[in-house]
């Protein structure tokens, strides 16, 4: 080990730059080594998911725009033969759940890959996981397709708003 620290350290010497260092061991381990498979296969099932899930929105979205005759863009209207309509109950609706994913999802694939980085249990991340992936399929049906009233949004949104702002917290603590 020894003789390889001093290899490395000879050739990564260049001129006015110091000699590469490496303290305790001559193997370096890549950061996915330590992931519990578990967790990260759940991470990626629920990420999937989700983007599938806003993929749908983009077709909802179109498909509530055919079924009222309310198209946005003049090229879509004269196609249709219709005026152009940009402020549709219905599917305002369906672009506020849809801007709603936009707004919050991202976080969780961030925050949540990285609270895989803190060895978090894989029963408590495999479970926030879920809750936060349901939270936002049940939170689409209560806003977009089933209007269900209020507090059944509210509740839908945070159950995924809670978990991510722990995973954000803890991934805080760990990196501290």
């Amino acid at each position: 080990e020894l003789e390889l620290i001093a290899h490395i350290n000879s050739v990564s010497t260049a001129p006015n730059r110091p000699p590469a260092r490496i303290t305790s061991t001559a193997k370096m381990t890549s950061v996915f080594d330590s992931i519990d498979s578990t967790v990260f296969r759940s991470y990626c099932f629920w990420c999937a998911a989700l983007v599938i899930k806003m993929l749908v929105m983009s077709v909802l979205t179109g498909l509530k725009r055919h079924a009222k005759k309310a198209f946005a863009n003049p090229e879509d209207a004269k196609v249709n033969k219709v005026k152009v309509v940009t402020n549709d109950p219905d599917v305002e609706r369906v672009r506020r759940a849809h801007l709603n994913d936009l707004e919050n999802i991202p976080l969780f694939f961030a925050i949540g890959f990285l609270y895989i980085l803190t060895g978090p249990s894989a029963t408590l991340a495999v479970n926030l996981f879920r809750i936060v992936g349901i939270s936002r399929i049940v939170h689409t049906l209560v806003y977009a397709v089933v209007v269900i009233p209020q507090p059944a949004r509210g509740l839908a949104w945070m159950g995924a708003y809670f978990p991510t702002w722990y995973m954000a917290v803890k991934v805080l603590l760990a990196f501290i």
